[in-house]
């Protein structure tokens, strides 16, 4: 199955990754990632999702008929690498992986492939269209 080619994340999309995880430490938080054109724009969070300061752990079966392409949660801690757990989740969620760490700054984030394995994601300085609800 090859999934949509990813370009980057939007700066915005970015932005409000890591300020959800200084809003929620010290408990870490979760979600998964949506992309529209090759640019990761959405955080969707899953209904049921439970956060401590221990993990997030996210109800899959929740999961409405939509695409992910990846996934994205916080560590509390300054360390910005997958446990097993989080490789766990990885297998199942897509192709690009986002850790962000205490304390949350610009560069207080990683990204990986559904392996564990450092990849690199530009971020974007691009617009954001909102979806027009009818």
């Amino acid at each position: 199955m090859m999934g949509e080619m990813i370009k980057g994340i939007a700066k915005e999309t970015l932005e409000f990754i890591l300020e959800v995880s200084r809003s929620t430490y010290p408990n870490e938080f979760a979600g998964l990632l949506q992309s529209k054109d090759g640019v990761i724009t959405d955080i969707l969070i899953l209904p049921g999702t439970e956060s401590s300061e221990i993990n997030a752990v996210l109800r899959l079966f929740m999961m409405p008929n939509i695409s992910a392409v990846g996934s994205v949660h916080s560590h509390p801690s300054s360390i910005i690498r997958p446990s097993k757990a989080d490789l766990r989740l990885f297998s199942k969620t897509g192709t690009h992986h986002i850790i962000a760490g205490h304390p949350f700054g610009p560069h207080n984030w990683k990204c990986f492939d559904g392996r564990g394995k450092e990849i690199s994601l530009d971020v974007l300085d691009v617009e954001i269209e909102d979806d027009e609800i009818l």
